[in-house]
């Protein structure tokens, strides 16, 4: 009697322990996370867009409400006799970014490759007597130089075929059958994209693709069916990404990764007008969807200017690097994806003013943030990090372990000064980087404090800085 006693009590301690487990495990299954895709999105920090095509030729500025409608009339003049898409990649690599993506096609509707489905495409044109494929070099340079390539698709705008907001212009069964066509030669394009060219990093539809329902091409299914690791931004269904609500390269703070809706489709969730986008731009802590912010800007964006496109005479609007850094703060260090826009001139070539600039972001971020002072991670809500002297910092990054989700709601970072523990830095959101200035302070050791979270907290990082400010222009 006494064994089956014994017996029974082992039997149900082990039961309640297990119990215990899978109650702790199943108290966070409701937390959202990111799937792979999204966290090599995110730990990414930096890509670039390269905008390319047929106006870029044309040796006039580039109007987009005209560039909508108006078909270019000899699509000839594409002629990149000097074409590198090496040298472009070369460019984004000392900026840092860890991904390319180029738009496949845009508003005109020209293809920058091989099409069998889209005969307005390289297969037309004299250039390398029609059989140039820029989508390939493109691809393979970036594997070259160890860059994800990603490809961007303008599905929603295209002036050859007459298509506006998705819709193909006409009427009766006349625009019906013509429509029918196009979400056809779509999906077809959408399918080459995704089996010709490898694994792809991102597939960027401009604008969004819009939901079959409502007469748009149906490219989800065939994304995820050619290209399941590859991140889906964005259609009316599903976003694994969202923009953060301006292409000023930067989002508001705090910046949550966690959205309320599976989509941004904002004929469904009107909320995501309202307040200038502010939903965009903020996220939700208590979102059910993982879909982090992308803050995007075109390098030529400066001076009141907001060209994607190549123009002449326009290096005066590059923007200058104190702007970029002030970009890269509000995007990297605010728990977005910054991805700066890029153009390559008619020749082929990135111009040499845009990858000096390029170059310099990258030499700039690298000297500032590639040697902490020092560096710790701790999966705790107390995390202390000590000095054997007092030290001069200016700088902290927080980066919390996104792979179990975004946990902290609010926290404070204390210094010690003078054997005093001190709150220099009060917020909420950490998500995958959060980064601060303060002016320089001897300090003999840091620490941070979660004073809220939903679950228990996993930080990844804490690392601290003594930046010397260079006067950069």
């Amino acid at each position: 009697m006494v064994k089956k006693v014994i017996f029974y009590y082992f039997v149900l301690g082990i039961w309640l322990a297990l119990g215990h487990s899978i109650c702790a495990q199943n108290s966070h299954l409701s937390l959202p996370v990111p799937h792979k895709a999204q966290l090599a999105w995110q730990e990414a920090e930096l890509g670039v867009v390269f905008h390319y095509d047929l106006h870029v030729f044309d040796e006039e500025k580039y109007g987009q409400g005209n560039n909508r409608i108006n078909p270019v009339l000899n699509y000839n003049i594409f002629n990149p006799e000097e074409l590198d898409t090496d040298q472009w990649i070369r460019a984004a690599k000392a900026m840092g970014a860890k991904f390319a993506i180029l738009t496949a096609t845009h508003e005109t509707g020209f293809a920058l490759y091989q099409s069998d489905v889209n005969p307005y495409c390289l297969k037309a044109i004299k250039w390398r007597d029609g059989k140039g494929d820029i989508v390939q070099e493109f691809v393979n340079s970036c594997r070259k130089y160890d860059i994800e390539p990603g490809i961007y698709l303008g599905i929603r705008w295209n002036s050859f075929f007459g298509v506006h907001n998705f819709v193909v212009n006409g009427e009766g069964e006349f625009q019906k059958n013509r429509q029918l066509y196009y979400n056809r030669m779509v999906e077809g394009m959408v399918e080459e994209i995704c089996t010709r060219y490898g694994e792809l990093f991102e597939i960027w539809f401009d604008g969004g693709a819009d939901h079959p329902d409502r007469g748009a091409p149906d490219v989800l299914p065939i994304v995820k069916k050619y290209q399941p690791t590859c991140l889906f931004y964005h259609n009316s269904q599903l976003a694994e990404a969202r923009w953060g609500g301006s292409e000023s390269g930067t989002v508001n703070y705090p910046c949550w990764a966690t959205f309320p809706y599976p989509s941004v489709d904002q004929t469904v969730y009107k909320e995501i007008n309202q307040n200038n986008f502010s939903l965009l731009k903020s996220g939700d802590p208590d979102g059910k969807y993982w879909m982090p912010a992308m803050s995007d800007a075109p390098l030529r964006g400066f001076n009141g200017r907001h060209e994607w496109f190549w123009e002449p005479g326009d290096e005066k609007n590059i923007f200058p690097l104190s702007k970029l850094l002030e970009m890269y703060y509000k995007s990297v260090g605010r728990n977005s994806t910054l991805i700066l826009g890029l153009t390559p001139n008619p020749d082929g070539l990135m111009p040499e003013p845009d990858v000096q600039r390029l170059r310099e972001f990258g030499e700039e971020i690298d000297r500032r943030f590639k040697a902490p002072l020092a560096s710790t991670f701790e999966q705790e809500n107390r995390t202390e990090l000590l000095f054997n002297e007092e030290t001069i910092i200016n700088h902290l990054i927080l980066e919390e372990d996104i792979v179990q989700g975004e946990r902290v709601r609010e926290f404070v970072i204390e210094c010690k000064i003078k054997d005093k523990w001190e709150p220099i830095v009060k917020g909420s959101c950490i998500g995958q980087k959060y980064i601060t200035k303060i002016d320089d302070t001897k300090v003999s050791g840091i620490r941070l404090k979660v004073l809220r979270s939903s679950a228990p907290v996993a930080i990844l990082d804490i690392s601290v800085y003594n930046v010397i400010e260079n006067p950069v222009k």
